[in-house]
C-alpha cells in the first residue's frame, strides 16, 4: 500500500501547471525546429482537450479522490474538505518514504516507541505541513493557468476565498517550522539542523512558484528543485534527526534529485494546452515530444545507474546489483509504455515502473549505513 500511494504521488506532486522552461531563442535550423515542434504539439493538443471532461470534478465522483486531491473527484462544497484538498494528501507519500530512508541511512534508528514517534514527529512535518504549505502555495500562484487547464479546481472555481489560501499557507508554514525546531531539541542538536532544513526547503517552495524568481519559468532548474524537495530535504531531516548528514549521502541524493527531474518531466505532456496559451516553453513544448521523452527516461535510467557505480565503486557490490536489478524493469516498462505514447501511457508507466525506483531509493539507503 505505501509504494502505491508513492507511485500515485508521484505521479501528481508536478501537477501539470508546473515547471514550464524559460524562452528559448533558436537560429538557422533551430527555427525550423520550432516549427516542427509546434505542428506536434498542435496535434497532441487536441488530445489533451479530450481528456479534460473526464478529470473535471462530477456529483458521481469519488469522495476518496476529492480528499487526496487527484482526479475523479466529486463536487464538494464541504471548506475543509476543500482546504484538505488543497494540500494534495496523495503527494504526502514520496516525503514520509524519503524520512523513511534518511532514518535508515542514519544506521542509529531503533525500533523504540521513543523513534519511532520521532519519526512519526518527522513525517507530519515533511508531509501534511510543509508540503501541504507548498502545494496549497502553488495552486494560489497557478490560478491563472489552472484557470485554462482546470478551471474546476478550488481557487479559480471560487470555492475558496483568497484571505482563507492565505490563511492556510501561513498556518502550515509556521506549523512546520515549530515542529522543526521541537525536533532539534528533541534529537539533542546544538546546531538547529532540521529547522534550518524546514526553512530552506521553505523557502525553495516560494521561489518556485512565486515572482520574481519563479524557478518554475526554467524546466531544467525547476524540475530540479521540485526532485530536491521531494527526495534530498525528508532524507535529509530523517538521517539528521537519528545521525549525521554525511558527504556521501548529500551527493547520492542530489543525484537522485535528477531522478526526480525525469519524473516531473512525465506529467509535462498533457499541460501542452496550457503552456502554450501562456507562452511558456515546457520540456514537450521547446524540444518537442519525441526528444523531451528521451530527455525524460535518460534523467531517471542514467541516475539510478550512476548511484550503482557509486555504490560498486564504494565497495559495496551486492548493493549496487540490487540497484541494478530494480532499474531494469523501469527500461522495460518505459520501452512498453511510456517512449510509445507518454500521453497514453503515462499513468500506467508510472503505476508500474516506479515502485522499482522508489525500492532503490531504500536500497541506497541501507547501503550509505553500512
Amino acid at each position: 500500500m505505501s509504494i502505491l500511494l508513492n507511485t500515485i504521488a508521484l505521479s501528481t506532486l508536478h501537477r501539470r501547471s508546473l515547471p514550464p522552461l524559460a524562452p528559448i531563442s533558436f537560429s538557422g535550423t533551430g527555427t525550423r525546429r520550432r516549427g516542427l515542434i509546434v505542428r506536434a504539439t498542435e496535434t497532441d493538443t487536441n488530445k489533451v482537450k479530450g481528456q479534460v471532461p473526464d478529470k473535471a470534478p462530477t456529483k458521481d465522483g469519488s469522495s476518496f479522490n476529492q480528499l487526496l486531491g487527484i482526479k475523479g473527484a466529486a463536487q464538494e462544497t464541504n471548506k475543509w474538505k476543500i482546504r484538505l484538498q488543497l494540500t494534495k494528501p496523495v503527494t504526502w507519500p514520496p516525503l514520509v518514504w524519503g524520512v523513511v530512508c534518511g532514518a535508515a541511512a542514519s544506521g542509529n534508528f531503533h525500533w523504540t516507541p521513543e523513534d519511532v514517534l520521532k519519526s512519526i514527529v518527522c513525517m507530519v512535518m515533511s508531509g501534511p505541513c510543509l508540503t501541504g504549505y507548498t502545494q496549497t502555495l502553488n495552486d494560489w500562484y497557478d490560478r491563472e493557468i489552472d484557470a485554462i487547464n482546470e478551471p474546476y479546481r478550488p481557487i479559480p472555481s471560487g470555492a475558496i476565498t483568497k484571505n482563507e489560501v492565505i490563511t492556510q499557507i501561513w498556518v502550515l508554514l509556521l506549523a512546520g517550522l515549530v515542529i522543526a525546531g521541537a525536533l532539534d531539541v528533541w534529537a539533542g542538536h546544538d546546531f538547529p539542523v532540521i529547522f534550518y532544513l524546514a526553512l530552506g526547503g521553505s523557502f525553495l517552495s516560494y521561489i518556485y512558484s512565486a515572482p520574481p524568481l519563479k524557478l518554475k519559468q526554467n524546466g531544467w532548474i525547476g524540475n530540479f528543485a521540485l526532485g530536491a524537495s521531494y527526495i534530498s530535504l525528508p532524507w535529509w531531516a530523517g538521517q539528521a534527526l537519528f545521525g549525521n548528514l554525511t558527504l556521501d549521502v548529500v551527493i547520492l541524493t542530489i543525484l537522485y534529485s535528477i531522478a526526480g527531474l525525469g519524473i516531473a518531466i512525465v506529467n509535462d505532456f498533457k499541460s501542452i494546452e496550457g503552456d502554450r496559451a501562456l507562452g511558456l516553453q515546457s520540456l514537450p513544448v521547446a524540444f518537442g515530444v519525441d526528444a523531451a521523452k528521451w530527455i525524460c527516461v535518460g534523467a531517471i535510467d542514467i541516475t539510478q545507474l550512476s548511484v550503482a557505480g557509486y555504490l560498486l565503486w564504494s565497495g559495496k557490490p551486492y548493493y549496487a546489483l540490487a540497484l541494478l536489478g530494480l532499474t531494469l524493469p523501469q527500461v522495460y516498462f518505459q520501452f512498453a509504455y511510456f517512449l510509445k505514447d507518454p500521453f497514453k501511457y503515462d499513468v500506467k508507466y508510472q503505476a508500474s515502473a516506479q515502485p522499482f525506483l522508489i525500492l532503490g531509493l531504500l536500497v541506497t539507503a541501507l547501503a550509505t549505513s553500512h
